[in-house]
């Protein structure tokens, strides 16, 4: 089975370079399937990482980043993979 993480922050004024570079920069402790980084207008920053592994499990996630680089804590969502039919 597999489990996409999106992780989506929006970056205080003038910040969006610097919130981008911290995202990019951080390591996790075990390595997803695959992960990409997005940036969007107004400074926002997404990063999705992609698990082989239950809807449930315990993964890594990024954290959240210094306050002064955000104007808002970051939205997190989990979604599963699910087969067409």
């Amino acid at each position: 089975m597999s489990v996409a993480l999106m992780w989506e922050a929006r970056a205080a004024e003038g910040r969006g370079e610097e919130l981008l570079a911290w995202a990019r920069a951080q390591e996790l402790a075990a390595a997803p399937v695959r992960r990409e980084t997005f940036r969007a207008p107004a400074d926002r920053v997404l990063v999705v990482t992609w698990w082989d592994a239950a809807p449930d499990a315990e993964l890594p996630e990024l954290p959240a980043p210094p306050e002064e680089l955000v104007a808002r804590a970051p939205h997190r969502w989990r979604f599963e993979s699910v087969d067409l039919a």
